[in-house]
This record gives C-alpha cells, structure tokens and sequence, in this order.
C-alpha cells in the first residue's frame, strides 16, 4: 500500500512538472509573440516635419498630444516612451522626415531645441532687425516694438551687430531679453578690459560714436580714420554735418536729400545739430567700438567717397576738401560717360544680331497683277513706314 502511494505521488509530481512546464512555455511563447508585434509595430514608418512641438506635461498627455496631431500613437508608445526616458518640450529639431516609430521616439527623447540663425548686420537699425525676426521666427511685430521700447536702454545700439541662433518657439519678451542680456554682457566685459569698469552711460557714449563710424566708413580699415575725424571735429566745436547719423530708424536705407537735411529736426541731423546724436544710430560691431574708442591719431576734417574705388578720400582743410570733391566730381562723370558708351555699344551690337538673324520678306516671283501701284497706295505705305 504505501508502494502505490509513494509511486502516485511521484506521478502527482510529475504531472505537476509537465504542467508547470507547458505554462511556462506558453508564457515564454506569448511574451515572444508579443515582443514580435511590438517590434513589428514600432518598426512601422512614421512621416514628420523635421522641426515639431512637444508641450510640456506627463508622457501621456504628450502622446495623446501628438496622436492628435496625426502621428498616430497610443499606449504602446506611451510605455516604450516611458522606457526611452522622458521627452524634450518645446520645439525641438527631429532631422529627419522619414523614420520608424521606434526612431521618432528616440528622436523625441534626445534631439536638440530647433534653431533658427538670425543676423544683425553691421550698421542695420533695430527698427530693420525687428521686422526680419517677426518674419523669420513668426512673432508679432507689434509686441516686439513695444517691448523693444519698454525695456530698451537707447533707441538703437542695445544688440551688438553679430549672428544669433533662436529657438524657435521663443516668446517675443523672451527674445528680445536673451538678445538685451547677451549684449549687455559682451559691453560690460570689453568695457571692463579697457576701462577697469563698465559705466553705461559712458559706454553708449562710445556706442554712439561706433554707430556713426559703422555707417561712414567703407570697411574696418577705413573706422580708425573715420573715428579720428569726428574726434577732431567734435574737439573744435564743429558739427558733424554726415548723412550717415540721418539714416537711423526706418530710414535706414533712404537716400539722404537736400529736402531731409532742411525738414529732420532730430539729433540725428547733424548739419543742424552739435555733437553726436542722442541716440546710436545702428547696431556696431567689435570693430567699430574699438575705433571709438582708440582712433587714429590724424588731423582729418574731412572725408568725401572715392566714385572709383568705394573707398574715402581724407583731407585736413576745407580747401583740399574742395579739390576732392571736384576731382570725384570729374572720376564720377567719366564713369558715367563710359558706362554710358558701353550701355549703347552694347545696343548698337544688339540690333546689329538682331537686323542679321531677323527673316527677310521673300520677294514676289511673279508680279501681282491684281495690285494697283497709283501715287496715293505708295504715299499710304510711305507714311506706315515713317
């Protein structure tokens, strides 16, 4: 009896063995039939913009975010996503186009913020700047003006003239006080190198005096002199008298006239006023601010453009001043007759092509005798010719 029980037992056992095992399988076979539609799932390919928004919030709310927009995911992205890490918020830049769904949350995960490369160029006017960032990053033009002008120390010359690379996404008082900051602390640490100090009222001083040098001269070469001519000016009470300072603002790229000179009864006019303008008239760059503050040591007085090469021509009386004038008077009608010369040249070659290239009028092999050849058909066609 007890030989029946033990011999039961052990075939209880077994029994239980073989069950154990078969569930085991069957767990391993579904855990491996799972794994293959997942893999086969998030293998799928998946189309995107290649820069994309992600908002701020839990994993799942970001998914039902983006299965809203058109992506398609669900629960199952949601757990892997939770596998990978946490998303980016914010704009962020994918790269690509094409990819699976395994690769998109990859992507969503480690990819950087989107940026967006705006430059200031030297010599540009913050009013100019201001409406090529509300075009290029999207943003409203209006907020940014009165932003600009609620927290701007002068009304230009507050961002260094440089590239800059924007996230896109950036509010516009988020913008403009990265790009406020960021000046700021590129002025207090050249000003702090050569002064010991960063006083700001001294340092726009000299940022006026870079703006108008940025405008005149015709290259980096050229600021030191320019610099050394409005030294010596102001030294001797003198006015200015430049049309670059009349270029400020909105007017940045306007052609100075006799007309503007008389009516502009703003600092910036310096044919009518003494000294620099209130205000930079543009943004500078490293450049210009060092030939503001260390210019040339010359006794110029003046300056007038060279027609034929861009460059200036520097004198230091009113005289020689005269005299360069006059001979760029002389260099710039001689340029206009050549271009002139070479304009018509070019026509005559022209018509010339064309009078050679043209069909002719195949003459008439046999007269027509329906035609009338009388006095006045022949003064009709005379007069069609002239």
């Amino acid at each position: 009896m007890p030989e029946n029980k033990k011999k039961t037992n052990a075939k209880t056992k077994q029994t239980s063995r073989v069950k154990k095992t078969l569930i085991l399988f069957d767990i391993t076979e579904l855990i491996l039939v799972l794994s293959i539609i997942i893999l086969f799932y998030l293998s799928l390919p998946l189309s995107t913009t290649r820069v994309i928004f992600i908002p701020k919030g839990s994993t799942n709310s970001i998914i039902t975010y983006l299965d809203k927009s058109g992506y398609e995911l669900n629960i199952i992205d949601s757990i892997y996503l939770r596998f990978l890490g946490y998303p980016q918020s914010g704009w962020i830049d994918i790269k690509q186009n094409y990819l699976t769904k395994a690769d998109f949350l990859y992507k969503i995960t480690t990819s950087k913020a989107a940026l967006k490369n705006i430059t200031l160029i030297p010599g540009e006017t913050a009013y100019i700047f201001l409406d090529d960032i509300a075009q290029k990053m999207n943003l409203s033009r209006q907020k940014l003006q009165n932003i600009y002008e609620k927290y701007a120390y002068k009304e230009d010359g507050n961002i260094l003239a440089d590239t800059y690379s924007l996230p896109y996404g950036m509010k516009e008082d988020h913008l403009l006080f990265y790009l406020f900051s960021n000046t700021n602390k590129q002025y207090e640490e050249i000003s702090k190198k050569i002064f010991g100090e960063y006083d700001k009222k001294r340092w726009y001083y000299y940022i006026t005096l870079a703006s108008v040098i940025q405008k005149e001269a015709a290259n980096e070469k050229e600021m030191p002199i320019v610099s050394s001519v409005i030294h010596n000016r102001l030294k001797k009470g003198m006015k200015l008298q430049m049309d670059g300072t009349l270029n400020y603002g909105k007017y940045s790229h306007i052609k100075i006239t006799a007309q503007r000179i008389r009516e502009d009864n703003t600092s910036y006019n310096t044919y009518k006023t003494n000294g620099l303008p209130d205000n930079p008239v543009c943004a500078v760059n490293i450049a210009a601010i060092k030939a503001a503050i260390f210019p040339a040591k010359t006794d110029y007085l003046y300056f007038v453009k060279n027609e034929k090469t861009g460059l200036h021509t520097f004198s230091k009386t009113y005289k020689e001043h005269i005299t360069n004038i006059n001979i760029n008077r002389i260099i710039k009608k001689n340029l206009n007759n050549k271009t002139k010369e070479k304009t018509e040249e070019i026509k005559k070659k022209s018509e010339s092509k064309n009078s050679l290239t043209s069909p002719k009028n195949e003459a008439s092999v046999f007269p027509d005798e329906n035609k009338k050849t009388n006095s006045s058909s022949i003064k009709s066609l005379w007069e069609n010719v002239k």
